[in-house]
């Protein structure tokens, strides 16, 4: 089994990594403050695959820090560190109210997400929105809606990730803040338009 004995790089600190990394698979180990302090150690991917690591001494891990990169295999592992929390709104309230009431409740809810751009994902009667921006701004755009029936909170994001699938747990902490800036320096489409996203 291979042991990962070294940092490559850092995706949050290079625009050279960002760019690399924008077309491969990236694996993420999510990583508590407490594991993080840590030079040795075996660390589990999204994806469930194990990777053993084995720092030099007194390394210090921090968020966005690249284990290994293939750009044959189309791979990356990427080491997260401390999860944004996650703002998450509670419909079960509404589950016993009037069909029709529950679908404008949650058309209204998907608007007011929407117009912000926020990632979400629903599981069940919950809606878990990563932290994008600063949590007042979030908050005071879900009481301006003041969309009834509804309870939100936000929660850590470490509590939140065992009721997630992978592909949940990548659209909701996947590195958002790199969504906006890879973006805005990609090429130009043949036809000459741009697409802003």
């Amino acid at each position: 089994m291979k042991i990962y004995s070294q940092v490559i790089g850092n995706m949050n600190q290079s625009e050279e990594w960002a760019e690399k990394l924008s077309d491969v698979e990236i694996d993420y180990i999510f990583l508590d403050q407490w594991t993080a302090q840590k030079s040795r150690f075996l660390g589990k991917g999204v994806s469930g695959n194990e990777y053993p690591i084995a720092l030099a001494r007194h390394s210090q891990i921090i968020d966005g820090d690249i284990i290994e990169y293939s750009p044959e295999e189309k791979k990356a592992v990427v080491l997260k560190i401390e999860l944004s929390p996650v703002l998450v709104i509670d419909m079960s309230g509404l589950v016993d109210s009037d069909p029709a009431n529950i679908i404008r409740i949650a058309v209204e809810l998907g608007h007011a997400i929407g117009n912000q751009h926020w990632p979400a994902v629903v599981k069940g009667t919950k809606v878990y929105v990563p932290l994008t921006v600063d949590k007042k701004v979030m908050l005071s755009v879900m009481e301006t809606h003041h969309i009834e029936g509804i309870k939100f909170e936000f929660e850590k994001g470490l509590e939140v990730l065992p009721y997630l699938a992978p592909h949940e747990i990548r659209r909701l902490f996947g590195g958002a803040g790199h969504e906006s800036h890879s973006h805005d320096h990609h090429h130009h489409h043949s036809d000459g338009t741009h697409h802003h996203h």
